[in-house]
């Protein structure tokens, strides 16, 4: 006989408002939140009135308050059970019997693990578990109920509901609840931010531990790694910057969220939040290349005539651009036009160097690019990072000529800016000892001059 659990009708409506408020709260679907409470009363049914190894199975009627519970048992024989005849002796006659209102079970539940029985004997192994009558039941007892049930099956036995609870049972139904809607929790999270994968969201710097940087994202935390960090930026606590979600793990602490200010799609997403032609499609990012905390190269085209793609990533005095060279740290940005001509784009990808002319390998993709002694620098940038970085833009391996025909190897790149700014140096360091010498100079005159006027 079912007895009511929530018998107050104001109590009933309070019961379903908690439910509501924890739904909207927790971001938990409602249905989650009615099967933890049904597993919780399950569990204190079974620590109150239940024995060990039974499966218990709580049902709850949200327009009644009415709790009716049930007992299942999995239908076995000889081949999947291990019957100890000892066991079976000393166990209670009335837990073997199947009541006339036992039925098929439709529920799905999760099989437990059962441990395997060791044969004493042989001291061997066997991978059957033992039979327990609490738990499981045999085919040919189940079969008057029912010709078509197999072995897997489930049957559920009605059980009489019960409306007093101890304070055990009542403390194992609180803590099933709080588990369970964390879990709910947990899953609602996961699944949440799982599905913004790709995308780029703002975030508030909550904590820094060690060289790893913790952001709060709304609902979640993410993590910074260094690996994903800007080289040279430093963050506060309480500094809100946007980070692009890499990739989201599930982890029983909570989804595992690593952000990223590294990643070139951070610019890409960047640049749509700040462009309306990029986020509508009329201009489309082709490539990017990036050596984050320094600079980066984008190629945009025009999927509509009359666009210009760079003045709408640059936007009216720049602003578009600065908005996101603010954002990832004042990182330098060269836009160019995308164009499927192979030798055009190389061209264009070298600047602010002018290239006098392309000689392209397409077996190899290999380029070698022709330019004028005094643009030889600017083409190879500073530790060949502007060459390094058009062939990353274009996917082509570039090689810097001068027009006389020298070529410029990858080593020489390197030490060609290296050599130049050593030379600056000197000549600065000699330009101001010369300066120190003539100062010092002077300052001995005007001495020598005041001791001979005090002679005087």
């Amino acid at each position: 006989m079912n007895k009511r659990i929530i018998k107050d009708q104001s109590a009933l409506g309070q019961f379903g408002s908690a439910i509501a408020q924890i739904c909207e709260e927790k971001g938990i679907d409602k249905d989650k939140v009615i099967e933890s409470v049904e597993a919780a009363l399950a569990a204190a049914y079974k620590k109150e009135y239940g024995k060990r190894g039974q499966i218990i199975v709580a049902k709850l009627d949200e327009i009644t308050g009415e709790a009716s519970f049930k007992q299942l048992k999995e239908v076995v024989d000889e081949t999947t059970r291990v019957v100890d005849a000892e066991g079976l002796e000393n166990e209670d006659p009335e837990s073997e019997k199947v009541p006339a209102s036992a039925v098929r079970s439709e529920e799905i539940i999760e099989k437990a693990v059962l441990m395997p029985v060791v044969d004493e004997t042989s001291n061997e192994e066997v991978l059957l578990p033992k039979f327990n009558p609490e738990r499981d039941v045999f085919l040919d007892k189940v079969k008057k109920i029912d010709k078509t049930i197999k072995v897997g099956d489930f049957i559920e036995i009605p059980l009489d509901s019960k409306d007093e609870y101890g304070r055990v049972a009542s403390q194992t139904a609180k803590q099933v609840i709080i588990q369970r809607i964390r879990e709910a929790e947990r899953d609602s999270m996961y699944e949440e931010y799982k599905g913004k994968e790709g995308e780029v969201l703002s975030g508030v710097v909550q904590r820094m531990e060690f060289d790893r940087v913790y952001i709060d994202i709304g609902k979640a935390v993410g993590v910074l790694l260094p690996a994903d960090q800007i080289p040279g930026e430093y963050y506060r606590i309480g500094q809100r910057l946007k980070v692009y979600i890499e990739k989201v793990e599930s982890d029983p602490k909570g989804p595992g969220i690593k952000l990223s200010r590294r990643s070139p799609e951070l610019l890409i997403k960047l640049f749509e939040l700040e462009v309306p032609e990029i986020f509508s499609g009329t201009v489309e990012i082709k490539a990017v290349a990036r050596e984050a905390g320094h600079r980066s190269k984008i190629a945009v085209i025009s999927n509509e005539e009359g666009i210009d793609p760079i003045g709408s990533c640059v936007g009216q005095k720049g602003t578009r651009v600065q908005a996101v060279i603010d954002e990832v740290a004042g990182e330098k940005i060269d836009i160019i036009e995308w164009n499927d001509d192979v030798e055009t784009l190389i061209e264009a990808a070298l600047a602010p160097a002018k290239v006098a002319r392309v000689k392209i390998n397409e077996s190899t993709k290999e380029a070698e690019a022709y330019v004028s002694e005094d643009q030889l620098s600017l083409a190879i940038g500073k530790k060949g990072q502007n060459v390094r970085l058009a062939a990353k833009l274009t996917g082509w391996k570039i090689d810097v000529k001068k027009l006389g025909g020298e070529q410029v190897e990858a080593s020489e790149r390197e030490t060609e800016g290296e050599k130049m700014q050593e030379d600056s140096k000197d000549k600065l360091e000699k330009e101001q000892g010369q300066d120190v010498l003539e100062n010092k100079a002077d300052e001995l005159e005007d001495q020598s001059a005041q001791e001979e006027t005090k002679l005087n």
